[in-house]
């Protein structure tokens, strides 16, 4: 399974050889709901085969198609599925993404990728990672709204404090005496030094190689916040030996194994809602303010001229809406046209790309929240 984060910049980015092939279906995590979840992904599949026939060989799209044949055979996958999937392939490429979030249904096949389903998730305002931590063991999970799951420790990243410190773990040093004990009396068992500040000190060293460890392999490669989950006596420790500037200033005041993970969902949600909402309404200030200088646009023929002369700083599209055609990159020219066609994508995802890889910012937003009926709201540098 590919990870989002490390594999949609190399999807984006880098060009691929058409015909490129986007796959996106709603998935469902529990018998016997998942019992169609193989049947649909194959009726999309066979909705690639037909856009590819207008264009190519039985032959290559044979051998184009076999990788999807061959997951749609995998009961093991489709036994663990998330909410979403997400499958992208191209000539000598192949991805798989499973998600937190329903996306809707879509099969299309053009000269690039439909990213914006995966950019969502990527950037999504409403994702936020959980750090569950005692002082013997950590959990991480990754959540949104809608969800919460465990998500395994990079490599790197010690799940104990025994493999965090090792042979830096420290006892209790206890020596064995008798103080005026006859024949066959139990000895007296003397510790030196405190069994507390023992503790204490190896509790300190764990929380340290932890936040270390989570700030380098998770929290700056994803970008998300990070909630801390733990009993109250071990948040003021963490946060006083913590360098990560992803950690949110209010936490949980609970070890995740005490909720079920429904209940602690909403827990952190309730930390993070606060965030999730002042992001999204200063974007929509700002694309007003913006517009009333003259600095700001929402009509797509136009948006997309001024991102291909890079005068777009930051744009808004609409989680939901789809704008099948083609886009020039170099003039901006839009030509509209229908999805079916093996040449045609969706105009707002191929609009994202382009103001993404002139290095500016995008933000897909829930079609409630738009500040726009087009679809985009663009913010101009001048």
């Amino acid at each position: 399974m590919d990870e989002i984060i490390n594999g949609y910049p190399a999807v984006l980015i880098h060009a691929h050889e058409a015909p490129c092939l986007s796959l996106y279906q709603p998935t469902h995590r529990r018998h016997p709901e998942n019992r169609q979840d193989p049947i649909r992904f194959r009726n999309l599949v066979k909705v690639l085969k037909d856009s590819l026939g207008k264009k190519y060989s039985k032959q290559y799209i044979q051998a184009l198609l076999k990788p999807f044949r061959v997951l749609a055979r995998d009961p093991d996958f489709w036994n663990h599925t998330l909410d979403g999937l997400a499958v992208l392939a191209a000539p000598g490429m192949f991805r798989v993404y499973r998600f937190q979030r329903p996306v809707p249904e879509l099969a299309v096949v053009a000269d690039s990728f439909h990213t914006k389903p995966l950019l969502r998730i990527l950037q999504s305002a409403d994702r936020y990672q959980f750090l569950g931590l005692n002082r013997r063991e950590v959990k991480l999970f990754e959540g949104n709204r809608d969800a919460l799951d465990e998500v395994e420790l990079a490599q790197g990243v010690p799940r104990t404090i025994t493999e965090a410190l090792g042979e830096e773990l420290t006892e209790p040093h206890l020596t064995v005496a008798s103080y005026g004990m006859g024949a066959g009396r139990t000895p007296m068992r003397h510790g030196h030094g405190s069994k507390k500040d023992e503790v204490d000190k190896d509790t300190e060293k764990f929380f340290r190689a932890i936040d270390r460890s989570v700030l380098e392999h998770h929290s700056r490669p994803s970008g998300l916040p990070l909630i801390l989950a733990a009993l109250p006596e071990y948040h003021a420790l963490f946060r006083q030996v913590s360098r990560n500037p992803f950690l949110m200033a209010q936490g949980i005041d609970i070890y995740p194994d005490s909720l079920p993970i429904d209940a602690l969902r909403e827990r952190a949600w309730q930390v993070f809602a606060p965030q999730y909402h002042a992001r999204l309404d200063g974007l929509v200030e700002a694309f007003g303010e913006a517009r009333a200088k003259g600095l700001g646009a929402e009509e797509l023929g136009e948006v997309a001229k001024a991102a291909a002369a890079r005068r777009v700083a930051t744009l808004l599209i609409d989680a939901d809406r789809h704008v099948p055609g083609r886009m020039d990159p170099r003039t901006g020219r839009v030509e509209f046209d229908g999805l079916a066609h093996p040449e045609v994508d969706d105009l707002l995802d191929d609009l994202e790309e382009l103001v993404l890889k002139k290095g500016d910012q995008v933000v897909v937003v829930p079609a409630e929240r738009m500040p726009t009926g087009t679809g985009i709201a663009a913010i101009y540098r001048f």
